[in-house]
């Protein structure tokens, strides 16, 4: 026998524009992040990069050298794939791999020049692609967007 919901529950997910389940949050989500990194990975493919690479891009360029631990928590990866994105940024020449003095067990990664400038790089490639991205949204649309999301993300910095 077929169940059914009740009404207080609303429909069943569809994953199509005008689903009010309650998964239509995910749903939507999901969508406009497979859109999002597709755009990413249009401007990070050029220049040898995946978004895992772009992610340790991120936190050097923001946060400064920091241990490999201290990358695994910045990036919410895990300690192997850490390790294989840093041999390929390494390989590279895009970051350099330290021990730590006092501690040759911590590794301290650094940003290169290299490094640096292909994060500005990504940077410049990034640009049309992501206006074509939002080209449909109205003249103001793009920065609620990022403003609804960051709010939506980041609830306890509001």
């Amino acid at each position: 026998m077929p169940h059914s919901l009740p009404a207080a529950h609303g429909s069943r997910a569809t994953d199509r524009p005008g689903d009010r389940s309650a998964f239509a949050l995910g749903l939507v989500l999901r969508r406009a992040h497979d859109r999002a990194v597709s755009a990413l990975m249009g401007a990070l493919r050029p220049l040898g990069l995946e978004t895992r690479h772009f992610a340790v891009l991120i936190a050097l360029s923001s946060g400064g050298p920091m241990s490999q631990q201290a990358l695994v928590d910045a990036t919410g990866s895990d300690r192997a794939t850490m390790v294989r994105v840093i041999d390929d940024l390494q390989r590279d020449n895009a970051v350099t791999r330290a021990s730590q003095p006092g501690d040759r067990r911590v590794r301290i990664i650094e940003l290169t020049e290299h490094g640096a400038s292909l994060f500005d790089r990504a940077h410049l490639n990034a640009g049309a692609l992501i206006d074509a991205l939002v080209s449909h949204l109205g003249p103001d649309e793009p920065e609620q967007l990022i403003g609804l999301l960051t709010r939506f993300a980041h609830p306890d910095a509001a």
